[in-house]
């Protein structure tokens, strides 16, 4: 007996979006129903710009993202609403798609940055840099792998690294190097939503309860001392900005701060100070012990199974 609901055998199922169409998996980067932020992009390596050096920035740009993101992704199941629980994840999985075409970047600049695999391993080259590095192999910085806390620290990590990480994709966006200006402009919408979506949050918990006012104060604690490394300045990207591919991370203090301070001030939370001496010590492969735990929950599966396809 046919089923109510079966399709004709000429019919267009709902679900042949979804399906593989003449091997052409690369739907998936993206999800179904996104265009390819990279469509009409020339790829190439600009003549002037130095391969090494790209790589070296899109790691540090990309590792950001995916050790974020993969913090952020711990809250399934955890959030303190469903509505939270979703939103977190989606907040990850935009962060996600932003790492993933920055490390294919690096290792489309610099194939050399590419941890070696068996000549006929099946895994992608970002694939490579996300899941066979170890922790030293990483640039990131320290606000992306701390801990993430009560929802009181999270909601004020994720609020100080959009505002930053906003800051410089707008500048981004004015790059040299074509890629990087074109993953600027579609991290642009996602890092704004971001950076509201915490704000929100952080103003909500310090004007609700005593409770939720004494977590985000202890969040404010753990979170800021980590602040002054975002605008610290590594030897790569000061090249990188001289040469019109990045955007210094000493310049984002400006379009920062008035960012912050209004949160802050609409939270009456107290205004910690955000610049101050500080070493691009993430960018130069030097973490904190929270870093190895995270990698080692991420990386299991991968290096469990390194020929596997997925």
């Amino acid at each position: 007996m046919t089923h109510p609901f079966a399709a004709d055998a000429d019919e267009q199922s709902v679900y042949a979006g979804l399906v593989d169409v003449d091997g052409d998996a690369s739907q998936w980067a993206f999800g179904t129903g996104f265009d390819d932020p990279l469509a009409g992009v020339d790829t190439a390596v600009p003549a002037d710009v130095d391969r090494g050096d790209l790589a070296a920035y899109c790691l540090m740009l990309g590792d950001d993202a995916l050790v974020l993101a993969q913090r952020l992704a711990e809250w399934c199941s955890r959030a303190p609403e469903l509505e939270e629980d979703v939103a977190l994840a989606n907040v990850s999985l935009d962060l996600l798609g932003q790492a993933r075409l920055l490390l294919a970047r690096a290792a489309a600049a610099d194939p050399g940055a590419v941890p070696p695999l068996p000549p006929d391993s099946p895994v992608p080259a970002e694939d490579a840099l996300a899941y066979f590095r170890d922790a030293g192999g990483f640039r990131n910085v320290a606000l992306a792998e701390i801990p993430n806390g009560d929802f009181a620290q999270s909601t004020l990590r994720l609020l100080l690294f959009s505002v930053w990480r906003l800051a410089l994709l707008e500048r981004l966006r004015g790059s040299a190097d074509p890629v990087l200006a074109a993953v600027a402009g579609k991290g642009v919408a996602e890092v704004a939503y971001h950076r509201d979506y915490a704000a929100r949050w952080a103003v909500t918990l310090a004007q609700g309860t005593a409770e939720s006012r004494r977590r985000i104060l202890e969040g404010v604690g753990a979170v800021w001392p980590h602040a002054a490394e975002l605008f610290a300045v590594h030897p790569v990207e000061r090249r990188m900005a001289e040469c019109g591919v990045a955007a210094a991370p000493d310049a984002l203090l400006a379009d920062c701060e008035p960012v912050l301070e209004e949160v802050l001030a609409a939270a009456d939370l107290p205004r910690p100070a955000t610049a101050g001496p500080a070493q691009a010590r993430g960018r130069a492969g030097s973490h904190t012990p929270a870093l190895s735990g995270l990698l080692a929950e991420m990386q299991s599966l991968a290096r469990e199974h390194p020929g596997g396809t997925w």
